[in-house]
């Protein structure tokens, strides 16, 4: 009955903190755009650069 005490106080105090880091996400946009940074790598460009012949030519 004791351990009630010490564990019930603890466990409110995990719920507070994880509900604040919760609310905390949510108001700093962490949850706006979830599909975005998944479909971005597959839209980037593979194509090589052209080389510049008058860059070479400097060095």
């Amino acid at each position: 009955m004791e351990s009630l005490f010490l564990l019930i106080p603890i466990s409110l105090a995990l719920i507070g903190l994880l509900a604040w880091i919760f609310y905390w996400s949510v108001k700093a946009g962490q949850f706006d755009d979830l599909e975005g940074p998944g479909e971005a790598i597959l839209m980037d460009d593979d194509t090589p650069k052209p080389i510049n012949v008058s860059e070479h030519s400097q060095k």
